[in-house]
């Protein structure tokens, strides 16, 4: 049986596939992790966009004003699956920086079994409710009936869509990030290719309108998840399963729980974010459209400025977590001051960039004539640099989330949001105008910084119980289960 364990125990130090974060220079292992991250961020960024120009180009503004208004629904389903996933990804990390790759294949196989049932449970529950979501959506009467067609087609491919997530933040915690951006890099291919031809019925295809956009997204989803799948298989990595793990596909409520307790806090942050955008474009919509334009043209220029911060983040959580399975806290301490310092340099150089070259750039829009321009340098002027301390937050909030701290970061971000920025904005808007908007920008930043910094020196983050505990406690017991059962079909003399 020692022998037996030996190629799993070395499989785990070398890391096929992925990379051992419990070793090497700290900054440089990083930034190597967090690059191919940011990369994969900005494509899929880039892809929403191209399809966008599709629709809009072929089918007209109604067709876009659909798109938009069924991206807003999944982009709601997104935000929990991202939480639940990011659970996975630090419970796989613990496990790889301990050594334990029964533990990260149970922590897959659980989330796996979850997210099947789930995500067909909401395919089909979408299928059937889509009209009424339009509905309390508001969505305008004109454009309903395209909505309802990309809508239903978009649910049938909400399946691979989830589970190739699943897998790619699975990668990503045993410290693969190169293999998420080369399956985004062929999800944007297969997408954006097959969007054109599939709208109007290019060659062998079947001319299907909206419907064709969104069959464009169903396939590369499918796709890209049995390609992840195959490449999972085909190297033989730490987070597939064979023979009797297969039965870590059945749902353990220990380590279900784990998941739900930690993954929710992490997927309701991604819906606080989209609330405060909702009663943020509220607030400037009072303003005039030359206002409204002018901080659309802004909120496209931070997506892309916001990047690093996710990227980095993301990066700091898998190394973090891989670091304190292996009782590193030396280099969990190093790990947070260095994505800090690569975040601001990144992020200080985009904002930088965006700023000197900011005038062609909101042409790209609007045209150079446009009187938005103006507006738009000021709100950028003001509220840029803010994304660097938002990248700051964002480090220190992955390095708590990776020993299972979730929800004093939850409610620092409710604080900071509806405190800092919305209550600033509403409560300075008579005295200073639109200026109390965009200043409400770097105010919310502060205070979500001011509140990270002090949770994480004086917080309890480091004394919470490890997730891989929970993994290693199933392994445990799992064992004890089947020597019983052993025991009792021993013949008795």
């Amino acid at each position: 049986m020692a022998e037996d364990n030996k190629p799993a125990v070395g499989a785990a130090r070398r890391g096929p596939g992925g990379r051992d974060l419990t070793q090497g220079t700290i900054a440089k292992t990083l930034l190597a992790f967090a690059l191919p991250t940011l990369g994969a961020n900005v494509l899929q960024s880039l892809n929403g966009s191209i399809n966008s120009i599709w629709v809009g180009r072929f089918l007209g503004e109604e067709a876009l004003a659909a798109t938009t208004n069924a991206n807003l629904v999944m982009f709601l389903m997104f935000s929990l699956a991202f939480g639940f996933g990011m659970a996975t990804t630090i419970l796989v990390g613990q496990s790889m920086g301990a050594r334990d790759l029964v533990g990260a294949r149970r922590a897959m196989g659980t989330t796996i079994g979850l997210f099947a049932i789930v995500s067909v449970l909401i395919a089909l529950l979408g299928w059937l409710l889509s009209p009424a979501l339009l509905r309390v959506l508001a969505t305008p009467a004109q454009a309903q009936q395209l909505a309802l067609a990309y809508l239903r087609v978009i649910f049938l491919g909400l399946p691979p869509m989830f589970l190739g997530m699943l897998l790619t933040m699975g990668m990503r915690g045993m410290g693969d990030s190169i293999t998420p951006l080369r399956l985004m890099v062929l999800s944007v291919i297969l997408d954006a290719g097959l969007n054109p031809l599939l709208i109007r019925g290019i060659g062998p295809f079947p001319r299907l309108g909206i419907a064709g956009s969104a069959t464009a997204t169903l396939i590369a989803n499918y796709i890209m998840f049995v390609v992840g799948l195959a490449y999972i298989y085909s190297r033989d990595l730490p987070i597939r399963l064979r023979g009797s793990e297969w039965r870590f596909l059945i749902l353990e409520k220990r380590l279900l729980k784990v998941i739900f307790v930690k993954g929710l806090p992490m997927g309701l942050q991604m819906l606080l974010f989209t609330f405060s955008a909702l009663v943020m474009i509220g607030l400037v919509n009072r303003a005039g459209v030359d206002v409204t334009a002018a901080y659309g043209i802004a909120n496209q220029l931070w997506t892309y400025i916001q990047m690093p911060a996710v990227a980095i983040g993301t990066a700091v959580s898998a190394m973090v977590a891989q670091n304190i399975g292996a009782g590193k806290w030396d280099r969990v301490s190093a790990t947070t001051r260095s994505g800090i310092l690569i975040n601001i340099v990144i992020t200080g150089v985009m904002v930088g960039v965006i700023l000197l070259f900011d005038r062609p750039l909101f042409a790209l829009f609007v045209g150079h004539g446009s009187p938005a321009n103006p507006i738009a340098r000021h709100i950028q002027l003001i509220g840029s640099w803010s994304f660097i301390i938002f990248g700051i937050t964002m480090v220190i909030f992955s390095t708590v989330r990776a020993n299972g701290a979730v929800y004093p970061p939850l409610l620092i971000l409710v604080c900071s949001m509806f405190v800092g920025r919305i209550g600033f904005a509403w409560w300075m808007l008579p005295a200073w105008g639109t200026d109390a908007l965009w200043w409400s920008f770097p105010i919310g930043s502060a205070v979500s910084l001011t509140l990270a910094v002090a949770y994480y020196r004086y917080g309890g983050w480091r004394k919470q119980n490890m997730l891989s505990k929970v993994v290693a406690e199933e392994a445990a017991e799992d064992a004890q289960t089947r020597q019983e059962t052993a025991g009792k079909m021993q013949p008795n003399g």
